[in-house]
């Protein structure tokens, strides 16, 4: 599961550095992109939450926290 989301992520945020732990069905995500530059907070968790909205929407991801910076 973990390495299905780190490569769900880095694969729709271009040039994106992906940290993803998973503990049974939590999540924790980190996203460093220069793609975030100028959007506001939700609008970076909007994009990171369309990676893995069928993940969540199943029940095999249930708790996702996500921090998503620039560097």
């Amino acid at each position: 599961m973990q390495d299905d989301v780190k490569n769900r992520v880095a694969q729709a945020i271009p040039d994106a550095q992906v940290t993803v732990e998973v503990d049974g069905n939590r999540a924790a995500i980190h996203v460093v992109s220069e793609y975030f530059e100028g959007m506001s907070r939700v609008k970076k968790q909007q994009a990171v939450y369309a990676c893995i909205e069928d993940l969540i929407a199943s029940g095999s991801l249930h708790a996702v926290s996500i921090k998503a910076e620039t560097p």
